[in-house]
């Protein structure tokens, strides 16, 4: 079996994680923070704006049976690629979407897979979804781990009373 690594920021790590857990060849997907340069942030800490991290998912995959390009289209039919200020109706740059490349393969997919987006013409506005070099990650703490299935009724009041799952509607359809 073969262990590869995708780590995505597409803001609130609450509604990244379901998207991901239905795939064959996903191991695990876990939520916490990355991009910053504070050691063990908190979410407290995260939430304030002021450490760098982002909200993200880092998820362990078999690349024999799903790809990372796979993994990228998933990612990006979960998001509003186009909004630079976070999502939906989370803001700030603890919520701004990202790429966290872990080796060079990974760059050059998200980099294709960003510019076959923007040229598809499915946006009006430009891709705003930064491609970044993996930082270290930290899990975040135990009960944001697996939100959806701890607190189903409250994800999916989250879920749709963000907007997340109206745009991915209207955008993706039976896609996202």
């Amino acid at each position: 079996m073969t262990r590869s690594i995708a780590t995505f920021a597409g803001g609130c790590f609450w509604c990244m994680v379901k998207p991901f857990d239905r795939y064959d060849g996903v191991q695990s997907v876990v939520s916490g923070y990355t991009g910053g340069d504070i050691e063990n942030p908190s979410y407290e800490l995260v939430c304030t704006n002021t450490t760098g991290h982002r909200e993200a998912v880092q998820i362990t995959f078999d690349d024999n049976i799903i790809s990372y390009e796979e993994l990228l289209t998933i990612f990006l039919r979960q998001i509003d690629p186009t909004d630079a200020g976070g999502q939906f109706f989370d803001r700030g740059d603890s919520y701004k979407t990202a790429i966290y490349t872990h080796s060079e393969e990974q760059r050059l997919a998200a980099e294709k897979s960003k510019k076959e987006l923007d040229a598809s013409g499915k946006f009006k506005e430009p891709i705003a979804t930064e491609i970044l070099p993996a930082k270290a990650f930290y899990p975040a703490e135990e009960g944001h781990q697996n939100y959806y299935m701890k607190n189903p009724a409250h994800y999916n009041r989250y879920a749709i009373g963000s907007g997340r799952e109206q745009f991915k509607k209207i955008n993706w359809g039976d896609e996202a």
